[in-house]
C-alpha cells in the first residue's frame, strides 16, 4: 500500500506542476491579450488551473505527501508554455491561442497518462474530472484558434 501511495503522491505533484505552469500560461496570455472575449478567457483559465493546484494540493497532503515538492525539470520542458511569451510578443491573437493550445495539448497528456495509471481511487477520481475540464478548455482554445474571428492575417 505505501508503493501505491507514493506513486500517487508522485503523480499528483507532477499534475501540480502542470496546473501551475498552465495558470502562469494563461495569466501571461490575459495580460497581453487585447481582444476582450480572450482576456476573460484566459482569467478564466487560469484561475480553474488555480483551483486545480489547491484540490491536488489538498489531495497530496490528505496522503501525507508534500505538495511542495515539484516535478523534474525535465517534466516542465515538455508542459508546453515555454514559448507563450514570444507568441505574445507578436500582439496576435491566431499565435497567443496557438500557444495556448500547444499547452493545453502536453496538458491533457500528462491528465491522461495520469488516469491510466494505478492509483488511489480517490485520485484517480480528481484526476479523470480535471482532465474533463482541461479537455473542453483545449477544445475551446483550439476552437478559437480555428475560428474565422481569430485567423491569421
Amino acid at each position: 500500500m505505501k508503493d501505491l501511495n507514493e506513486k500517487t503522491i508522485s503523480t499528483l505533484n507532477s499534475l501540480i506542476e502542470t496546473c501551475k505552469d498552465g495558470a502562469k500560461g494563461y495569466k501571461a496570455a490575459a495580460e497581453d491579450a487585447k481582444d476582450v472575449e480572450l482576456q476573460t478567457l484566459f482569467q478564466q483559465y487560469a484561475a480553474e488551473r488555480e483551483s486545480f493546484v489547491r484540490e491536488l494540493q489538498q489531495a497530496v497532503r490528505a496522503m501525507g505527501g508534500d505538495p511542495d515538492k515539484s516535478g523534474s525539470v525535465i517534466g516542465r520542458v515538455h508542459r508546453g508554455w515555454l514559448d507563450i511569451k514570444a507568441a505574445i510578443s507578436s500582439n496576435e491573437p491566431h499565435a497567443v491561442l496557438a500557444e495556448c493550445e500547444r499547452g493545453e495539448d502536453a496538458a491533457v497528456k500528462a491528465y491522461r497518462d495520469a488516469s491510466r495509471e494505478t492509483l488511489s481511487p480517490q485520485a484517480t477520481t480528481l484526476i479523470l474530472r480535471q482532465l474533463a475540464a482541461v479537455q473542453a478548455a483545449h477544445d475551446r482554445v483550439r476552437a478559437l484558434r480555428d475560428s474565422v474571428v481569430y485567423q491569421k492575417t
